[in-house]
């Protein structure tokens, strides 16, 4: 990923209502997203190691010619049918993909979202706080600062001293989205963390991505519940089989999806 200078607009991206807009934050130049799937799982490691190729490999082409541009303050949902590469482009956002071609730049450190990789489950919730705020760049002293908001928000009583693996799935979501919104990047970007947990829970979610907006922050937001698209973000991105179909308001893009999932 390749990082120009915040507030950056490149020539050849801008558009006519960019005056309208705030600093670009965000930009995909044409994007391809390729990876190999083997039939054997362990033939494939092999040929990894030893560069040669052989059958039992296919190319998936997850992501084909992506170009779109963000700006500050912008609320994007992405939307597509399972497998169309939403969740893909963010990894690629994110830098956890390579992309095959093309370029992504990004004013500021792009974050996805999710800290569950890093979380133990024999330990208490308050350990995993530490843990996963760890995991998020924070320093000893932020995470003390930060510790009585973190569990105030995740609301799960006495269970914050209780191993993880001891938590409803509910509960577990609860403390996963309260530590991984305790930091305020610029680019914040969720991939279905929302879908979980009770009204009431969802509700104070949506609150403090709200709040995070508020503030000129910039949110990319994958989805499949669309009355939750529409109640956060302002423009829509549809990706289908790759390929991006509708870019716009996000009442147009919903409407042109659901058109076509009928």
């Amino acid at each position: 990923m390749t990082t120009p200078t915040p507030g950056e607009r490149p020539g050849d991206a801008s558009n006519a209502d960019s005056a309208q807009r705030g600093p670009m934050v965000l930009l995909l130049n044409d994007v391809d997203i390729d990876y190999e799937v083997w039939e054997d799982r362990q033939r494939g490691l092999r040929e990894r190691f030893t560069g040669l190729k052989g059958a039992g490999r296919t190319i998936i082409h997850a992501v084909q010619g992506a170009s779109f541009a963000v700006y500050e303050g912008e609320s994007v949902a992405i939307m597509g049918s399972n497998g169309s590469g939403k969740s893909t482009i963010l990894a690629a956002i994110a830098g956890l993909l390579p992309v095959t071609n093309g370029q992504i730049y990004a004013a500021y450190e792009p974050r996805l979202m999710g800290v569950g990789a890093a979380l133990l489950p024999k330990v208490s919730g308050i350990r995993n706080i530490r843990i996963g705020c760890l995991a998020l760049g924070m320093s000893l002293e932020q995470i003390d600062e930060h510790m009585d908001s973190i569990i105030e928000f995740a609301d799960i009583g006495d269970a914050i001293n209780r191993p993880l693996r001891s938590y409803s799935s509910g509960m577990k979501a609860r403390l996963l989205f309260a530590i991984a919104t305790s930091i305020r990047p610029k680019i914040l970007m969720i991939d279905e963390a929302l879908s979980v947990g009770d009204k009431e829970f969802r509700a104070k979610s949506e609150g403090r991505i709200q709040e995070m907006l508020d503030h000129a922050g910039t949110l990319l937001m994958v989805s499949h519940n669309m009355n939750e698209l529409k109640r956060l973000c302002k423009r829509g991105i549809w990706l289908e089989q790759g390929v991006l179909k509708a870019d716009g308001p996000i009442a147009d893009v919903i409407a042109q999806y659901t058109e076509k999932q009928k």
